[in-house]
């Protein structure tokens, strides 16, 4: 299966996908690495592994997040992508884009789905009292953060933490978690 990684930042957990697919028995190779930000560190984790990367800005798209998504959709089709996976995608991606891929497109996520859909997800846990945090790698739906959970692994909430701490334990977790999930998912599809 050919793979695309859709990312605005650092791209670690992009980075730990690619690093799984080199694997000759994984069943996916990375063949496109997309972001929205020219600066994001995951085209340089793209270029070590020698997979191509794309970048469409958004800003020129302001206001029509229709477009933005169709330009996406264009790249992603010009390399004949099976399945995408987002990797700290800082986007919300329209309706109509997110069901041309639906049952093809996997995120990860950082809390226990149900629990703490969308932003600052580490201190919304600390805030609640939770004992334990973690992170989910589930299926794209329209609604954000509510597809069907592939997998999930926890991490404790420790005395003292603050988000960074945990944010910082939970993608160590996450690391693990999406290649083993798109490894299931590829040998299933």
């Amino acid at each position: 299966m050919r793979v695309a990684l859709i990312a605005s930042g650092g791209g670690s957990n992009a980075g730990a996908l690619m690093n799984a697919m080199q694997a000759p028995d994984f069943g996916a190779e990375p063949v496109l690495v997309l972001s929205n930000n020219e600066n994001a560190g995951v085209l340089e984790r793209a270029n070590s592994f020698n997979v191509a990367t794309q970048v469409i800005d958004h800003r020129p798209f302001k206001g029509n997040r229709e477009a933005f998504d169709a330009k996406i959709g264009q790249v992603l089709s010009a390399h004949n992508v099976d399945v995408v996976c987002l990797a700290g995608f800082l986007r919300i991606m329209t309706e109509d884009f997110v069901r041309s891929w639906e049952g093809r497109m996997l995120n990860i996520h950082p809390s226990l789905l149900p629990k703490y859909p969308g932003l600052n997800t580490h201190q919304r846990a600390i805030d609640a009292g939770d004992r334990e945090a973690g992170c989910t790698v589930h299926m794209v739906i329209p609604e954000l953060d509510a597809g069907p959970i592939l997998g999930q692994r926890n991490v404790p909430i420790l005395p003292g933490d603050t988000s960074e701490v945990l944010a910082a334990r939970v993608l160590k977790e996450e690391h693990i978690l999406y290649p083993d999930m798109l490894g299931k998912f590829v040998k299933n599809h």
